[in-house]
Formats: C-alpha cells, structure tokens, sequence
C-alpha cells in the first residue's frame, strides 16, 4: 500500500508541474499561431494583384466569390492574430482562426501531404486556445473574461 502512494505522490507532483506550465504553453501555442496566420495575412496585401488571382483561379473557396473570399481572409489573417496575440477575446479569435485553416485545406484539393499536415498540428494548437481559452498571460484573464 505504500508503494501505492509513493507512486501517486509522485504523479500528484509531476502532474502539478505540468499544469504549472500550461499558462505558458497557451501564450506559446498563441504566438506561434498568430505569427503564421498574420504573415500570410501580410503576403497577401503586399502583392493584392497576386492574391485576387490566386483566389480567382488556384483557391477553391467554397459560396463566395473569389474578390469577398480573397478579403475576407485578409482581414481574418490580419485581425484574429492580434486577439490571440493579446489574449483579448481569445476563444474567439481561436475560432475565427481555426475556420481560416479548415477553409485553407478545403480551399486546395490538391495541398501536399506535408502542407495538409502543418494546417494539422496549427488546428491542434488552436484548440488548446478554443478549449481552454487564453491562460493567465492574456487579457481574458486580467479582465475576467470566459
């Protein structure tokens, strides 16, 4: 029975150790996610005439038209990362982000298995932020916000 214990006290306490770094995983999964999006946001308006085409003949962007498509992502690419990156409503700049990339992948039938996979592991890292919001580095957290 002792040994019982001594092995839960161990788990107790690595497992109070891994929650402690959860605030900082968040802020990183955060970070990471706005900086990718926001640049790509950035690559769009720095050449508008090569998005407007890639949207018209490469992008398959499902009851829009390709102009509305092509600046709505912008925006979202450009806006939703700087919620994250702030913390501030971060739940749903997740979400906003995560509908981005699920677009994305539908949008490009033909995207290379190694592209598919990153849209993967980023959706992966953006549920962290939609399930468990923005952690106690955010503003959601200094304002209270759910």
């Amino acid at each position: 029975m002792n040994f019982i214990m001594a092995i839960r006290d161990l788990h107790n306490r690595v497992i109070s150790w891994v929650n402690a770094l959860q605030p900082v995983i968040l802020l990183l999964a955060r970070w990471y996610i706005a900086w990718v999006f926001f640049k790509a946001g950035l690559t769009k308006i720095n050449d508008w005439e090569s998005t407007l085409l890639l949207f018209e003949y490469e992008y398959e962007v499902p009851l829009l038209s390709y102009e509305l498509a092509a600046y709505l992502g912008t925006f979202a690419e450009l806006i939703l990362p700087l919620l994250l990156v702030t913390g501030l409503f971060t739940r749903i700049g997740a979400i906003g982000i995560f509908v981005v990339n699920v677009i994305a992948v539908m949008s490009l039938p033909d995207m290379p298995p190694a592209a598919y996979n990153l849209h993967v592991i980023w959706a992966a890292l953006i549920a962290l932020n939609i399930f468990w919001g923005g952690g106690r580095f955010s503003v959601d957290h200094y304002f209270k916000i759910k």
